[in-house]
């Protein structure tokens, strides 16, 4: 863990441009109506995450279509990594067109027991800044947590149920095309999403694994659909349980009796919990 604690404070800053050709391809993804995107429109929250892709040589690619670790993230010696959940502060808008510079920082890494055996938790802050702002417009933390390989006899943890009758539901149909696309528009080469005798052969899941941005990224597109004039000044979600390709997902959503806070959460087909959030209106 020495080891692994010095990359803290460790940081790389990257510049890209909202450019208009991702915006409509996620749109498309998620089954919206042609829309114009010009100019000075403003990114839906979580789409920020389509540009900085991670582009690393072909020759950089580690056997799980990661990049080999010990460049920006610490050398983690367990062989199952997954995003475990993110936190935002959205305090300007972010649009196309615009320049935008990611500072991005190692802020922690922890190592727990779980009951598989050991976890190392690695947080990362990302401060985007558009047109040289010196203030950010999005803060976002980042929680990634890596695992061992799966044993024969392994126990998951006990399953949550999802709370019922949410007012905002709709069903998901997590297919090949939609998960493949979605690596495609992040250039994610994680080949638990697309790789079914890989996912299932080595790392011991049933299915390929839906990817958590991609569910995060439905549960915020659930309240732009039910509330497209809201305004979200924070969010956060929690994965609590991999969701598979293998049956249908739902997002569902619930405005708190504040006027400002939007329960959020993911359910698989036999109703237990896989992500849970929040979002905060201005």
């Amino acid at each position: 863990m020495d080891e692994l604690t010095a990359w803290i404070g460790r940081s790389e800053t990257l510049h890209d441009t909202i450019t208009p050709t991702p915006v409509r391809a996620l749109a498309a993804t998620l089954d919206h109506d042609p829309a114009p995107v010009e100019a000075g429109t403003p990114l839906p929250a979580l789409w920020h995450w389509l540009y900085f892709l991670p582009l690393h040589r072909q020759s950089e690619i580690g056997p799980d279509g990661h990049a080999r670790r010990g460049g920006f993230l610490p050398p983690v010696p367990l062989p199952r990594r997954m995003w475990a959940g993110s936190q935002f502060e959205f305090r300007s808008p972010v649009r196309v067109g615009d320049a935008v510079q990611r500072t991005s920082t190692i802020a922690d890494v922890t190592r727990k027991d779980g009951r598989t055996g050991p976890l190392v938790f690695v947080k990362v802050r990302h401060e985007l800044r558009c047109n040289g702002a010196s203030e950010p417009a999005i803060v976002e933390f980042h929680d990634i947590v890596y695992r061992g390989a799966k044993q024969p006899g392994d126990v998951e943890p006990p399953p949550t149920a999802a709370a019922t009758g949410a007012p905002w539901q709709r069903e998901i149909v997590p297919d090949d095309v939609l998960l493949f696309r979605y690596s495609a528009l992040t250039f994610n080469g994680h080949r638990i999403h697309y790789d079914r005798r890989y996912v299932t052969e080595v790392e011991g899941y049933p299915g390929l694994i839906v990817h958590g941005p991609l569910i995060a990224t439905l549960l915020m597109d659930l309240l732009r659909r039910q509330a497209p004039q809201a305004d979200v000044a924070t969010f956060r979600f929690k994965a609590v349980r991999p969701t598979f390709d293998l049956h249908p997902l739902r997002v569902n959503g619930a405005p708190q009796a504040d006027g400002q806070a939007i329960k959020l959460w993911a359910q698989d087909h036999e109703g237990w919990l896989t992500m849970d959030a929040v979002a905060t209106l201005r």
